[in-house]
């Protein structure tokens, strides 16, 4: 897909994030969108990042790895690299001394290692504490009920801090269904901020179901196909 491709994809996304904030009055300055580039060459990166815009997302920490070394290896462009998959204590290291901010941590254990490793380099690293609302056993997060104390807990490492909750909806085609699982997350960023003096984001939506997160309150969408287009098949 060519440079300009790319560029329209994602003004389409933001015309249709105006639309949607136009209708339930809010401002679509304040909808970050994090271009998710997993499988699609660090070539698409710094395409898209030439065009002025510096979010992306990565979902494995091999690829997350490769394409930051590769990049910055050649290439000065400013870019703020999200990790949205799920990940593992001993992977943490990899990832630490680039990270942006890591939207997937759902344990206290995993806090701690980030924390551990922080410490070693003198950072601090932003955290989304992820939360599993469609209540799927086969899906990461922590469970609703227990959300309020991981983020208090979390919180109270040195090298760590809580910007917010992150959910992804279950996939399906029922509106409702995705709109609920939104509803509840929102609602517990309402009643966790006023204790959470870092809180910001509001992390849901993604390709599918962006335009709903946004009516529910989201400030934070991971966008992958809308901007990439269709993910090459992997064998």
């Amino acid at each position: 897909m060519p440079h300009m491709e790319l560029e329209k994809n994602l003004l389409i996304v933001k015309s249709k994030i105006r639309e949607v904030c136009s209708r339930v009055d809010r401002d679509p300055d304040e909808i970050k969108i994090i271009a998710v580039s997993k499988t699609f060459p660090f070539s698409r990166i710094i395409e898209l990042n030439s065009t002025g815009h510096e979010d992306f997302g990565e979902n494995r920490i091999r690829e997350l790895r490769d394409k930051y070394y590769n990049i910055a290896f050649q290439y000065s462009g400013k870019i703020n690299w999200h990790f949205i998959g799920h990940l593992q204590t001993n992977k943490v290291k990899d990832i630490i001394a680039f990270i942006s901010l890591i939207h997937s941590v759902d344990s206290f254990k995993l806090a701690e290692e980030i924390d551990n490793n922080a410490k070693k380099i003198r950072r601090t690293i932003d955290i989304l504490v992820q939360v599993n609302t469609s209540e799927e056993p086969q899906k990461y997060g922590v469970h609703i009920s227990e959300a309020a104390s991981l983020c208090k807990q979390i919180s109270l490492l040195e090298n760590v801090r809580v910007k917010g909750l992150m959910t992804m909806a279950k996939l399906t085609d029922d509106r409702e269904v995705i709109r609920g699982s939104f509803r509840t997350l929102k609602k517990l960023y309402d009643d966790l901020k006023p204790d959470m003096k870092d809180f910001e984001y509001l992390s849901m939506g993604m390709s599918n179901d962006y335009e709903i997160a946004i009516e529910e309150g989201a400030n934070m969408i991971r966008i992958g196909s809308a901007i990439f287009g269709e993910r090459p098949v992997l064998v």
